[in-house]
């Protein structure tokens, strides 16, 4: 029997996840996609690719046999977001998708509510936490803990034995080598190489990558 799913947010990534739940479905019928869900006014009432948006935040209630998935790019705001569904809605459930071309061992754990697209590589004994985005053509090595709230923009690597803490944002195309910690809510940018521990509230860019400011 297929199951209910809402997307919150209608923006690009939040289409992306629609065709990511479409390449799902046509494997293994799983989701009746139902739409999305977002703030933005000037979207209400309107259809995007095909699915309808269904209103705002607050709307969540009203579905409450659906499952759901934030596909908010930005960690804090993605966390600020499924804590407000979270009070509005305490029984609500939230949908954890893998694009069907994701590769990744037995010994792989992920958190509800998180998505993982398409060509990613999990290896062994890695751990990902809940409401992580790992986009597009991603790497990550054996033992890796990534925390709540993670966002991996697309071609992401990480090697083994690393630990990326609470709503850490790494860059499109950035390598972090083996053994290293990304402190929470660090942003790494694109193309960075990290190759020593990044601390908690930076922004960091640059190979080797080093803080530039601190948030």
């Amino acid at each position: 029997m297929m199951k209910d799913l809402i997307i919150f947010g209608a923006s690009g990534f939040g289409r992306e996840v629609a065709w990511l739940v479409e390449r799902i479905n046509e494997v293994k019928p799983t989701w009746n996609l139902l739409g999305f869900l977002d703030d933005n006014e000037d979207i209400q009432d309107s259809e995007i690719n095909g699915y309808k948006v269904l209103g705002r935040s607050n709307d969540a209630i009203k579905y409450p046999g659906a499952y759901y998935v934030c596909a908010v790019g930005a960690s804090k705001v993605r966390e600020k977001i499924v804590n407000h569904l979270k009070r509005i809605n305490p029984d609500i459930k939230f949908a954890t998708v893998i694009d069907p071309s994701v590769e990744m061992s037995k010994f792989v754990s992920v958190g509800e509510g998180t998505i993982i697209c398409a060509h990613t590589i999990l290896t062994v004994n890695v751990m990902v936490g809940s409401h992580v985005i790992i986009n597009l053509d991603c790497t990550i090595g054996h033992d890796a803990v990534l925390e709540n709230y993670v966002t991996l923009y697309p071609s992401v690597n990480v090697s083994g034995a690393t630990k990326i803490g609470k709503g850490v944002e790494l860059g499109t195309g950035m390598q972090i080598i083996q053994g290293k910690t990304v402190g929470d809510y660090s942003v790494v940018g694109a193309g960075a190489i990290v190759v020593k521990d990044i601390p908690s509230g930076c922004t960091a860019v640059g190979s080797p990558a080093k803080p530039i400011k601190f948030n």
